[in-house]
Parts: C-alpha cells; sequence; structure tokens
C-alpha cells in the first residue's frame, strides 16, 4: 500500500492556502481522538469489518494504524491515527491524519470527501458507544434532499443502454435500465443500501438495509445519497465532455480536477 499515491484535503481543494476543509478535518480529530485512546484495537477491527466494510491496515505515515474504506472503486479514504501523550505539553495526546488514494480520488471534491470522513467517525462513535440513530425519518426526504434531487435530474438523459456496465464499475453499484430510465443500488459500509431512480424526468432516492435504522441517521445517510449522485453525475460528464452539459455537471469536481484536467474555470461560476 506504500507505492500508492497518498492525496490531501489540501492538495484536492488544490487552493494555494489552507482551506476550510483542512480545518474541518483538524476540527473532527480533536473531538475525535480521546476516544481511541484506550479503545481495544480488536473492539475496532470489528467495527470497520462488520459495520463499515472496510478494514485497519497502516499505510506508512509511521502512525499506529489507519482505518481504510472505499468511497467508490478508485475512491479511498484513510483515516491514520497516532497516539503520543502529552510530548508537547498542549495536552493533545493523540491526532488523525486523513489521506485520500485511487485513481478518481483527485475528481471528488474536499467538501464530499470531509463529510464523508464525519459521518464514518460518526458511526463508529455511535458503536462504541451503544447508541441508536438519533434521526431515523428514512422515508421523508427533507427540503435540501428535494432540492438535490430536482438540481440534479437533467443530466440523466445523457445516460445510454451502453453505459450500464460502466457505470456499474464506476459507481461500485447495481445498474438497471428500466422502461422508463434507470435504477442504481449501491451498499454504503454494510447492510446500507441507496437506490436512485430515475423516471424520464424525475429523479427519486431510497434507503434500506438491515443496519440502516442501527447505524445512521436519516440526515447522514442523505448525504451519503447526495454524494452518490455527484459522482454519477461526474461519470455523464466525463462520458460527454463532447457536450454542451447542464452547469450542474461542471461543479461536480474537485478544484484541482477543474484546474489541471477538465479545464473548465471559465464554466464555473
Amino acid at each position: 500500500m506504500s507505492k500508492r499515491k497518498f492525496w490531501t484535503v489540501g492538495q484536492i481543494d488544490a487552493t494555494g492556502v489552507r482551506g476550510p476543509h483542512e480545518k474541518e478535518l483538524e476540527d473532527i480529530s480533536m473531538a475525535k481522538y480521546p476516544l481511541f485512546i484506550n479503545l481495544d484495537k480488536k473492539v475496532l477491527e470489528d467495527i470497520v469489518d462488520k459495520e463499515l466494510g472496510g478494514k485497519i491496515e497502516n499505510i506508512g505515515f509511521s502512525e499506529d494504524w489507519a482505518i481504510n474504506i472505499e468511497m467508490f472503486p478508485e475512491v479511498n479514504i484513510h483515516m491514520a491515527y497516532s497516539y503520543f501523550g502529552d510530548e508537547f505539553g498542549d495536552d493533545i495526546e493523540a491526532e488523525f491524519k486523513f489521506y485520500f488514494s485511487g485513481k478518481r480520488v483527485c475528481w471528488v471534491p474536499g467538501e464530499d470527501s470531509a463529510t464523508f470522513i464525519d459521518i464514518v467517525m460518526g458511526l463508529i462513535e455511535r458503536k462504541l458507544r451503544a447508541q441508536e440513530p438519533f434521526e431515523m425519518n428514512y422515508n421523508i426526504k427533507t427540503d435540501l434532499m428535494e432540492t438535490v434531487l430536482i438540481q440534479r435530474s437533467e443530466p440523466f438523459k445523457l445516460l445510454k443502454e451502453g453505459d450500464k456496465h460502466d457505470l456499474a464499475t464506476f459507481m461500485g453499484a447495481k445498474v438497471w435500465k428500466t422502461e422508463n430510465g434507470w435504477r442504481i443500488k449501491k451498499e454504503f459500509f454494510t447492510e446500507i443500501f441507496i437506490e436512485i431512480i430515475w423516471n424520464k424526468n424525475e429523479l427519486d432516492i431510497k434507503f434500506s438495509g438491515e443496519n440502516l435504522s442501527k447505524n445512521i441517521d436519516s440526515y447522514h445517510v442523505e448525504f451519503l445519497g447526495i454524494f452518490m449522485l455527484n459522482h454519477i453525475l461526474r461519470f455523464i460528464t466525463v462520458n460527454n465532455f463532447d457536450k454542451d452539459l447542464p452547469d450542474i455537471c461542471y461543479i461536480m469536481f474537485s478544484r484541482y480536477y477543474t484546474k489541471n484536467i477538465g479545464n473548465w474555470d471559465h464554466r464555473v461560476r
């Protein structure tokens, strides 16, 4: 694993200055590291393996251990933990550093990646404290979700029958072409399923799975649904470079991608 290329959120954001997502990840580290100081590693390994579908494996940054989770194929998240006691006299005994790897990890904006990490940390904390999710309104869409579904619907018209296999591989999902559109179903973590349904002119989303109401708030699973929609739009965009796409497509990508690969600065508001 040490030979792979690792990114930081600052490199993906490509702002040249310290950005908000670097601060967000530092805040997550500060808030969550105390949970892990005296934690039995076997307990953590069980949660990561059985509840998250990830693995504990060192990644070569002299960390004690790292949690490794696939967000999408070729979009990997690494949460590297180091304990150093109070050797610096600042009452900070440990920290997490967050790294990203995979061929498409630099496509995903820091905003999506940082929120995904926050959701993962929340799930681990919930399991350690034996708490149930706080919000469980899985069948009621928030105003945000309703807006997102409307905003992201139009590009789905560009999906073609021949995209089915490549889209499934890109998403790590099951894809069905239906009489009226598409169904795309993906498992996040373990036994939490998100299904995107596009019916000619309208998008819908459904959440299901044995661990849905055990492991994740409805608020957080909606964010996973948004990340899934965003990634589908990335697929549609890169497979339709020759077309004049809806503006929403061009803001799905990280600033690194926009500057160095997409060259869309003139299109991004």
